[in-house]
């Protein structure tokens, strides 16, 4: 499995890992993107089905990544057949097309084309078809495509046309690792700050208007320009570990991620499954994932976010319905459902990729 250190994909692909253990699943993971931090490192080391294999290499949607992209294709493949592995499961693009003889799954947790679309409201720029190419190619060589809603997949094929084989399989997470406090009057959310697709921004012209103080948790430099985002009105707590998380999120009333973009949100979950009511961007996926279990707003209304989010500070009432009724939604995405349709996953690529290859050894 591949992964990256700087995003979602390392909490989904630990949550994954994790709840593949009590199935026997063993995991080869392979880090790209940066360093392994300390606490990264403390993760891994509580997991007993895994075996890390580290690198730096740049990241796919970076700027200038394709000397790297192409030397941990290189580093990938031999680790491939030093290990000899039963599955390749990628969590990047590019490298679908390489020759691994083995059934390929791919995992489409975002990417800059659908990004763009969303956030810019416009085709990627030209300076992007190289990227554009690359990915589309890595997709159509995978042997199945994943995405965890079905408005990512349609997001994903309407740009790069439609997969032979695909599959929505919905993130999780564990619910132990999060936990009911005493809610106190306060907003809160998270994410990477210097992503637009966050809409950070849009909470921040609302601070001065509503009566409840925000507060910010997230990496606020960019991993591959090194600019630092930080905005005023709010308190802003910078990055923070799990645990740090959890226990803001057991004691905030609201939740509010406004996001242009979020093909599933796995910190949404967090904040559902730690009791807090949801406000949340207007858009197809998280529409998708939490229906009537969350408030939504139009990403770019200003007047309306503070409406609703004034509404649930003084509606005591309205906003604990609002949160019981996001704790019961967030049950339909538990990490041991994930592992579930994720083993049943592999072992259908496994069982289609083996009579294929039978199919054609008669043929010949």
């Amino acid at each position: 499995m591949t992964t990256d250190t700087v995003g979602g994909v390392w909490t989904y692909s630990l949550e994954l890992i994790r709840a593949m253990a009590p199935h026997h699943v063993h995991f080869y993971l392979a880090t790209m993107g940066a360093a392994i931090t300390l606490q990264q490192r403390q993760e891994l080391a509580a997991l007993s089905n895994v075996t890390v294999y580290e690198s730096e290499y740049q990241l796919e949607w970076m700027d200038y990544p394709w000397a790297d992209v192409d030397a941990a294709g290189e580093w990938l493949l031999e680790l491939s057949r030093e290990l000899n592995p039963d599955l390749i499961h990628l969590n990047n693009f590019c490298h679908g097309q390489l020759p691994w003889n083995k059934p390929v799954l791919m995992v489409i947790h975002s990417c800059v084309q659908t990004w763009w679309r969303a956030v810019k409201n416009e085709k990627a720029p030209a300076g992007r078809d190289y990227y554009f190419e690359r990915v589309r190619e890595g997709l159509h060589a995978a042997d199945v495509v994943v995405a965890p809603t079905q408005a990512m997949l349609t997001e994903a094929e309407a740009v790069y046309g439609t997969f032979s084989q695909k599959q929505v399989i919905n993130n999780g997470r564990d619910p132990h690792a999060f936990r009911f406090g005493r809610k106190e009057p306060f907003i809160f959310s998270m994410g990477r700050v210097w992503d637009e697709a966050k809409n950070i921004a849009l909470l921040t012209q609302v601070a001065d208007a509503v009566d409840w103080p925000i507060y910010i948790a997230g990496d606020a430099t960019h991993p591959a320009t090194g600019e630092n985002k930080l905005f005023k009105n709010v308190h802003f707590l910078g990055k923070l570990s799990q645990r740090e998380i959890s226990d803001w999120l057991s004691r905030a009333s609201l939740y509010v991620l406004p996001a242009k973009y979020e093909p599933f949100g796995l910190s949404i979950l967090e904040a559902a499954f730690s009791g807090c009511a949801l406000v949340l961007g207007k858009i197809d996926s998280l529409k998708e994932v939490w229906d009537r279990s969350a408030e939504f707003v139009e990403t770019n209304d200003v007047e309306g976010l503070t409406a609703i989010l004034q509404k649930l500070i003084d509606d005591e009432f309205l906003r604990n319905i609002m949160a019981c009724r996001a704790v019961k939604k967030a049950q339909d995405y538990t990490a041991a459902l994930m592992a579930q349709e994720y083993l049943q996953a592999y072992a259908s690529l496994q069982a289609r990729v083996k009579t294929e290859a039978a199919n054609q050894v008669e043929t010949l």
